[in-house]
């Protein structure tokens, strides 16, 4: 049966793929890189920073991955006082913390930025657990990040429910053994569907767990 709940941060629990978007543009054009909007949807797509550096820049060191890494977060700080939870997040999470599920965060992100952004939006009470990149070697579509939010929260894979928006991250969470609800925003719901998710919705307003728990046997953990 359900007994937590995993959520992804960009695009699940933060409505932030546009300013991450434009902050790597900036900090690509910065380096004399051009990309096209096209080319900016692999930074959408659950990757590691370092994949993300090493798909747009080639080959790079370990020093150079933290450079450009600080370097890529300073444009995308400026963006976070402008950035909203996606919609019907709050609801959603009053309906689990109601429910007394544990709540876990896992995001490919580096822990310093999602630390920033939780506090910026004044969530990080409501996480038992927050895996992030850097907790990591491999990054999503690998389920390491799920496995190791799994552990800390003492649940079995099989009675958790991760929120993601992004393919790796539905096939990551299908490989780490759980059902997956899938945000899909701009007509990506096919896409997240082939990926392997269990439920998609365009964000979390029409979201209720009880429903979401037919995905398991169709009760809460009481």
């Amino acid at each position: 049966m359900l007994q937590a709940v995993i959520f992804d941060l960009d695009g699940v629990i933060v409505d932030s793929h546009l300013a991450h978007k434009q902050a790597w543009k900036s900090f690509l054009n910065s380096l004399g890189k051009e990309v096209t909007e096209q080319e900016l949807e692999f930074v959408v797509e659950g990757q590691k920073r370092e994949a993300i550096l090493r798909h747009f820049l080639g080959d790079l060191s370990p020093n150079q991955i933290r450079h450009y890494g600080d370097a890529k977060n300073l444009f995308l700080r400026d963006a976070i006082p402008e950035l909203k939870t996606v919609n019907g997040l709050s609801q959603f999470l009053r309906q689990v913390e109601t429910a007394r599920l544990p709540i876990a965060l896992a995001s490919s992100a580096s822990r310093s930025r999602v630390e920033l952004v939780l506090a910026q939006l004044n969530l990080k009470r409501s996480f038992k657990v927050v895996v992030t990149g850097d907790d990591v070697f491999q990054g999503k579509p690998d389920p390491a990040i799920f496995r190791i939010a799994a552990e800390g929260l003492g649940i079995e894979p099989c009675n958790i429910l991760v929120c993601e928006d992004a393919v790796n991250g539905v096939e990551a969470a299908k490989a780490a053994g759980m059902k997956c609800l899938a945000i899909a925003t701009d007509g990506r719901g096919p896409i997240l569907e082939k990926a392997g998710a269990d439920r998609i919705m365009p964000d979390f307003t029409s979201a209720k767990l009880e429903e979401l728990c037919e995905l398991f046997t169709g009760e809460l953990k009481t």
